[in-house]
């Protein structure tokens, strides 16, 4: 099977309204990012330093050697950042999830307490704070599990939240898998949270954050100063503040990082933030698990028909008959490049009307005669398809008077005797009198011009069979 496994629709044009306790317009997450000791450094056994998000700019990895500087920024985080987040947090009484690294976590038990005292949520942010993309499935699945295991061990509870960060492509199926996590956090994708299915489960996810992210004080083109970073996230706070106040309540995401704001420079950005969102109706700011648990009472999972991953017998026999007695182009359509985007009318009516589109001329034609003439004799002898018998009887063709019945035998025979196939027309899009009208106009066509336009007419009708279907 052809697949293709990324998910470009989504909610698509119509998100659901999240809901959000208190008919809140916006839910305002922020995540303090626990890292510091669990690095790559050789005194944790790995084979270099550190050399993602600090102050060093272009920072290498060095080798087995310690890197002393390295080691230093990432301590700041420690011992000055942590708490001077921790003070802002608490003074505003807002909850936060911490994305804690388990190592770093077994390396801060004064944090650890005053996280737990605070009511913070811990959720797990790996085994270490190293990068997985070179792992294999198996050597990344058991530190996730070592993960779990040891920040139970620190804690005192298992994590019900995950956010690896540096992942492998394998990352959020393995994490899935534990079916220990409430919800998953390795994505970017959307700005609500949204249920995947992995392995025959539901697992939610809560996408992230990389834009309204403190790391961009660390990174190319990122932010230079603190205004910058206030700018932002107040301009994505409004926006969407604005949908929510529209009746589509959204979810904005802040990601932070001790040793990164928690720098004084950096820090009254965040409080001007804190501040600035606190002077709104209808702003919630809820921990991540506290969105898990509303997601999972208020919209919880539903599943779908999915074409994409049908098997061929299932998929032919489900969309076969879309085109009138003509099951070649839903098996021509089943060995196109199919993924989540066709598991939508609109999705699969393209894959399907574009394996139409490419046949010969013949085989078009051959589509267009498989389709009964209206209110012919096959709709007397109840011979047509399930399908044409309740798009006829939706548009009267089923209870016409005996001069109705003359007329439109009449104008079949005239058709098909001019053009060669019957006359075809989307009836769902037309009442009785609306059918006639067109065929007395169409019937005057040339020919070239009443193919094109019966064609289009057989993908409309497609279209409108699919949306019953899903």
């Amino acid at each position: 099977m052809n697949r293709y496994p990324r998910d470009f629709r989504g909610y698509g044009a119509t998100p659901p309204d999240a809901q959000w306790p208190a008919a809140a317009r916006i839910a305002v997450q922020f995540v303090v990012n626990y890292e510091e000791g669990g690095e790559n450094c050789i005194l944790h056994g790995d084979a270099a330093s550190e050399a993602f998000l600090s102050e060093i700019v272009g920072a290498q990895p060095w080798p087995g050697q310690r890197h002393w500087n390295m080691e230093s920024i990432y301590d700041y985080g420690a011992r000055a950042g942590f708490w001077r987040l921790h003070r802002l947090f608490t003074t505003a009484q807002i909850p936060v999830t911490v994305y804690g690294v388990a190592t770093a976590l077994a390396r801060a038990p004064e944090q650890v307490e005053a996280m737990q005292s605070a009511a913070w949520e811990i959720a797990s942010h790996g085994l270490k704070w190293i990068d997985y993309k070179d792992h294999t499935p198996e050597a990344e699945a058991a530190d996730i599990a070592e993960a779990i295991r040891l920040h139970t061990e620190v804690t005192g509870e298992p994590p019900r939240g995950w956010y690896c960060g540096r992942t492998s492509i394998n990352t959020v199926a393995l994490a899935a898998r534990t079916e220990a996590f409430d919800y998953v956090s390795d994505t970017y994708d959307d700005d609500l949270p949204y249920w995947a299915e992995i392995d025959g489960r539901d697992q939610l996810i809560i996408p992230y954050t990389l834009d309204c992210n403190d790391m961009r004080f660390a990174t190319p083109q990122g932010f230079n100063s603190g205004d910058q970073f206030y700018a932002y996230l107040r301009d994505t706070f409004d926006a969407l503040y604005a949908e929510g106040t529209a009746g589509q309540a959204k979810m904005m995401s802040v990601g932070l990082h001790c040793r990164l704001i928690g720098r004084p420079g950096r820090i009254q950005a965040l409080k001007r933030l804190v501040d600035y969102i606190q002077c709104f109706e209808g702003v919630w700011t809820p921990r991540r698990i506290d969105i898990a648990d509303h997601w999972r009472a208020t919209h919880p999972p539903s599943r779908q028909l999915r074409p994409s991953r049908m098997a061929q017998d299932t998929f032919v026999k489900n969309f076969g008959s879309v085109f009138e007695h003509s099951p070649w182009i839903a098996e021509r359509a089943f060995d196109l490049e199919l993924g989540p985007a066709h598991d939508s009318a609109a999705g699969l009516h393209n894959a399907l009307a574009r394996m139409f589109r490419s046949a010969t001329q013949t085989e078009r034609l051959g589509v267009l005669n498989a389709h009964p003439d209206l209110a012919g004799k096959l709709a007397a002898a109840e011979r047509l398809t399930a399908e044409s018998t309740a798009e006829q009887a939706s548009a009267g063709l089923n209870a016409l008077t005996d001069a109705e019945r003359a007329e439109f035998e009449a104008l079949n025979q005239s058709y098909v005797e001019k053009h060669g196939f019957p006359f075809i027309i989307a009836v769902k899009d037309h009442d009785k009198a609306g059918i006639l009208r067109a065929f007395v106009t169409r019937i005057a066509n040339d020919t070239d011009t009443e193919f094109a336009t019966a064609c289009a007419q057989v993908e409309r009708i497609a279209r409108l069979r699919l949306e019953d279907i899903l």
